[in-house]
């Protein structure tokens, strides 16, 4: 292999801050010269993946005959092979059939001194990825390795999201499956009781059974909405419409909306915010999510007799939106898994309240969008503040000006005077 004038190119300043990995490469040829000139070349080579921030670099193996190769391919794995077309007894060719029977993602660079289309043709057909013809330069030997380990990466990474998605839908339907199966049972169960005429003979037992009913329906149709307010957030296919969003506004839609809760159960509630309306450039349907879950929530995990408090202020450029109860509260680990989808804290305290499991998480994707944060604080029997903090200037676009939020369809609105 003739020497390379120019040597391979350093990595670039800042490249240590990314993760590294190994490679093996197979390295098959039955002249010790060529094996030799080889390893030398790619001794001390790097490639560099930008897409994942990493540096690939190697591990070089040799063999001198197809049935060495063989022997290496099953106790070494390697990830790439370097392979001579005209070998003594098994052939290169004979080594592609042994490895596509075999199902592995192994890539195979052909390397020959009789190169032909013919050849090349038949090497592509039993699964080579390359072809090199002798004698090649450095130059062309790294060129072709580069290319390889990129497709393999690309290869790996999509099996790998591929699995993870299978994985995360086995997940999703196994965990929808199970919060659909008890409610859907206890209405079986109230229907049959109605469906008895004994059983249900006065208006009252009739009354609290269709009561039952509907509390469970309820809380099914608020999976189902918290599902479709996911799978829209998530999906970036619903359009934005931003336009001025006064804060104190929705929060007090919010309260008025679970204040026949809150007054069964005498919880006060009471809102507090700086003179003057706060005012944000932002989708009002995303606030009232964030609202609505907050405040439901402080009133559904509180105590008979409690409070919450709801807090918005300035911290400009941006904006604190604080909810606190005096409810059942939790512990730290519990906290620390309260924002995983389909995650309920489940004790005795809470087991006789609905949920989808969904709403925080929610409301931490569109904190998300507005470049802000979600933080807990909680004790257990004491209560827990949630705070949301949205920097709407970050990603969130005023009315009257451009610009999109990534993965979503932004519409602007502008208020009448």
């Amino acid at each position: 292999m003739p020497e390379e004038p120019e040597g391979e190119p350093t990595p670039e300043p800042g490249r240590a801050a990314a993760s590294l990995e190994k490679l093996k490469i197979l390295i098959v040829d039955d002249e010790p010269g060529m094996r030799t000139a080889v390893a030398r070349a790619l001794t001390g080579f790097t490639v560099s993946v930008d897409e994942i921030r990493t540096i690939v670099s190697f591990d070089l193996i040799q063999a001198a005959s197809g049935e060495e190769a063989v022997l290496k391919l099953e106790s070494e794995k390697p990830d790439l092979m370097l392979l001579d077309h005209k070998l003594p007894g098994i052939t290169g060719l004979d080594v592609l059939a042994w490895l596509s029977d075999r199902k592995t993602d192994i890539l195979i660079i052909m390397m020959t001194a009789y190169a032909s289309i013919e050849a090349a043709i038949t090497a592509t057909k039993k699964g080579a990825f390359d072809f090199l013809s002798k004698p090649f330069t450095p130059a062309e030997l790294k060129a072709s390795v580069r290319k390889a380990v990129g497709h393999l990466i690309a290869l790996r990474r999509a099996r790998m999201l591929e699995e993870e998605r299978r994985r995360v839908r086995f997940q999703f339907i196994s965990v929808l499956a199970h919060e659909l199966k008890a409610p859907l049972a206890a209405i079986e169960g109230y229907l049959y009781v109605l469906k008895d005429p004994i059983a249900c003979a006065d208006t009252a037992t009739r009354n609290l059974a269709v009561d039952r009913c509907l509390i469970r329906l309820g809380g099914m149709r608020k999976l189902i909405l918290d599902l479709l307010d996911l799978t829209r957030l998530e999906s970036g296919q619903r359009k934005r419409e931003v336009q001025d969003v006064d804060l104190g506004e929705v929060a007090r839609s919010s309260i008025e909306t679970m204040t026949p809760d809150a007054s069964a159960r005498d919880i006060t509630m009471e809102l507090s915010m700086p003179d003057g309306a706060v005012v944000i450039p932002a989708d009002r349907s995303e606030i009232e999510i964030v609202m609505n879950n907050l405040i439901s929530n402080a009133v559904k995990y509180n105590r008979d007799g409690g409070s919450v408090g709801i807090t918005i202020s300035r911290r400009s450029p941006r904006v604190l939106i604080e909810v606190s109860d005096t409810g059942i509260g939790m512990s730290r680990e519990e906290s620390a898994k309260l924002f995983k989808e389909f995650v309920r804290i489940k004790n005795q305290k809470t087991r006789n309240i609905l949920g989808s499991g969904l709403g925080l998480s929610i409301v931490q994707k569109i904190a998300n969008i507005y470049g802000g944060t979600v933080e807990v604080e909680s004790e257990p029997d004491v209560g827990s503040t949630f705070r949301v903090m949205l920097n709407p200037g970050a990603t969130a676009v005023s009315p009257g000006t451009s610009g999109e939020v990534p993965g979503h369809e932004l519409v602007k609105l502008e208020r009448e005077a």
